[in-house]
């Protein structure tokens, strides 16, 4: 292993390993992951062979979509996704290896000749710093070589342009976002940034399908410091659980494991890797109003607690406002949860604020305090029904 009291460039590292890895294929680098082959047919061989990813995140899309893929390498995802989202939808790669660029801009034509529309392009950038649009950074420095402290601080002064006014992929831009393989390679200390970043850019509803590698303890030092394990997808993982915070800590709700790899992909120094797949959700923030509205949790679990802290009793008409209300009608709640409107609507003028407590909606109040109603002989079954 390399020296342990020294730092590593993680960047380098990683560069120089998929530079070649591009150039050609290292079977170490990717897990097992079956495609779905249709969508693999119009892909050029060299991207098929040089994708090093670990899951498929690509099989969680929809038509119509946006797509950011983070670490978008030769494109094998990206033009899975195409397919998907279909030509009203869009892709974005998003890559800081030339190498891969390179590979994923020279099949883009021939993808699109077979798919008859070309709605995928690749931007260099820093999937930690998406605002900056690296192509665009390299020709203003072209045209305004830094040779002195002036001309650095014009640099800087550009790069604060750019983020303010013309960021590479703009704030609540975007439906989905993708990686396959990728986060576990980014330094430790811009791990907090990038999924800070994988929030400001997705739509608010919108949501992240993450796969990668975690561990199931923590990496060590000397593991982390070991450029093989690094640039190798192993020490620059996070441990499982924390994986799951780190898009909590960034402010995601309704985060599920959609995939876990029951056998470790691999094990070292008795800590096992293996890939996951992770689904988490950009909630919209409404208001914190009551609507005499509730929702009953369906089960199976006796009582449930969602990321906001909200407790939900199985079976219980529990009392929420208008932002939960919404949240709860969405995906991922939507099928856990009944949702109980008020019999007479409730305007903006008449809702006051409200604290989602835990306590019951009494069905007097969705109801309203003057209804009495009485229909007796109606069938139980839904129309065109038979019991």
């Amino acid at each position: 292993m390399t020296d342990t009291t020294k730092s590593l460039n993680t960047l380098n590292v990683v560069e120089e390993r998929y530079s070649a890895a591009a150039e050609e294929r290292e079977a170490s680098l990717c897990c097992p992951v079956d495609y779905d082959a249709k969508y693999l047919e119009i892909i050029p061989d060299e991207v098929i062979e040089r994708d090093y990813g670990c899951g498929d995140p690509s099989k969680y899309l929809m038509e119509g979509e946006t797509v950011l893929d983070l670490g978008s390498g030769g494109g094998k995802i990206c033009f899975i996704a195409s397919q998907v989202v279909g030509d009203s939808g869009r892709v974005i790669g998003v890559d800081m290896n030339d190498t891969m660029l390179d590979l994923a801009r020279r099949s883009q034509e021939v993808v699109a000749s077979k798919l008859g529309y070309d709605n995928v392009e690749f931007r260099k950038g820093k999937i930690q710093d998406l605002a900056v649009d690296r192509d665009a950074v390299n020709q203003y420095l072209i045209d305004h070589p830094v040779t002195d402290e002036s001309s650095l601080r014009d640099l800087e002064s550009h790069l604060g342009e750019m983020r303010s006014t013309e960021p590479m992929i703009a704030d609540n831009s975007v439906d989905v976002v993708v990686s396959n393989c990728v986060l576990n390679l980014v330094d430790a200390s811009e791990k907090e940034e990038l999924f800070r970043e994988l929030f400001r850019v997705l739509k608010p509803g919108g949501r992240a399908v993450i796969s990668d590698i975690v561990s199931d303890e923590f990496v060590p030092i000397a593991m982390q410091n070991d450029a093989d394990l690094w640039s190798g997808c192993i020490s620059g993982a996070y441990q499982e659980q924390d994986f799951l915070k780190a898009f909590e800590r960034a402010g995601f709700h309704g985060i599920q494991i959609a995939v876990y790899q029951e056998k470790p992909w691999q094990t070292v120094e008795g800590i096992e890797f293996r890939s996951v797949t992770v689904i988490a959700y950009k909630v919209e923030e409404g208001s914190c109003d009551d609507y005499h509205e509730a929702v009953i949790y369906r089960g199976p679990y006796a009582r449930v607690i969602d990321d906001n802290g909200h407790v939900y009793e199985r079976g219980l008409r529990s009392k929420v406002c208008r932002s939960t209300f919404e949240m709860m009608s969405e995906r991922p709640y939507q099928d856990d949860f009944v949702r109980v409107p008020p019999h007479l609507a409730v305007t903006a003028d008449q809702a006051a604020p409200m604290s989602c407590d835990g306590d019951s909606r009494p069905p007097s109040v969705t109801k309203g305090k003057d209804y009495n109603l009485t229909v007796l002989g109606q069938s139980c079954c839904e129309p065109g029904e038979c019991c």
